[in-house]
């Protein structure tokens, strides 16, 4: 399907009380503000197996769910391998898919036409891009540039302000081993929303938390960190135990 045809390129409705990601099987939402902001940077931070694109996907699926549109650009599966994930996870997204609520952009291709050298530069001008309301790069590290000065980082930063300047937000998920350090430190001081993600073996079981370093312009509560696993077929689930 080229874009011309595609249903996701539609107009853009900014959304002004921000995207709610709320769903009856888990209270993610309810431990996490309740809205992601609009207008607004969101960074996923967390080493490898830390459960950024877990996380991410489980926003996508609420905000999917709450109507919400969103772009994922993937740099990690394949377009039929991110929906097979969802779908491994309980998150179904061809129905969405097919409606123009979710488009997946992969720099594998459908199946395996691999591009190795996709720039963000070259993302960031895809028609796909004004069209939604959430744009999620996963991986976002992968993409951005590895060297660079203090002014090219914060022309970066302004870049995407500028493109999220009328009611929509990125979601950027970032291996902190992968990225320039002093880029990552000035996205974290620039986001509206910080969640770094860490994992820790506590009694030979393996515990994951969502730590949520900053959460600007929330509409509903927000806890310090959140325990999470994801079981197979029933998704998301908040770890209440871990929750504080």
């Amino acid at each position: 399907m080229s874009f011309d045809d595609n249903p996701f390129i539609t107009a853009h409705k900014p959304v002004e009380d921000g995207f709610p990601f709320e769903v009856e099987t888990d209270s993610l939402a309810d431990s996490m503000g309740l809205r992601l902001p609009n207008r607004s940077l969101y960074l996923l931070q967390g080493k490898v197996g830390a459960g950024k694109s877990l996380i991410a996907q489980r926003l996508i699926h609420g905000m999917v769910h709450n109507g919400v549109k969103v772009l994922v650009i993937t740099t990690e599966l394949t377009t039929r391998g991110w929906v097979e994930q969802m779908e491994s996870i309980g998150y179904g997204m061809t129905e969405a898919m097919r409606k123009g609520q979710v488009m997946v952009l992969s720099r594998y291709g459908t199946i395996a036409d691999s591009r190795q050298d996709v720039s963000l530069q070259e993302v960031l001008s895809s028609p796909a891009i004004p069209a939604a309301d959430v744009i999620v790069l996963d991986s976002a590290s992968s993409l951005m540039p590895e060297e660079g000065t203090k002014a090219d980082h914060f022309a970066l930063i302004q870049q995407l302000r500028k493109i999220a300047s009328d009611g929509r937000s990125f979601m950027l998920c970032a291996d902190p081993e992968e990225m320039d350090h002093s880029l990552l430190h000035t996205l974290r001081a620039s986001a509206e929303v910080v969640l770094d993600l860490e994992n820790a073996m506590i009694g030979g079981e393996l515990k994951r938390n969502i730590i949520i370093t900053r959460f600007l312009r929330a509409a509903g509560p927000i806890q310090t960190s959140v325990g999470w696993r994801v079981e197979p077929g029933m998704g998301f689930i908040v770890d209440i135990t871990a929750v504080s």
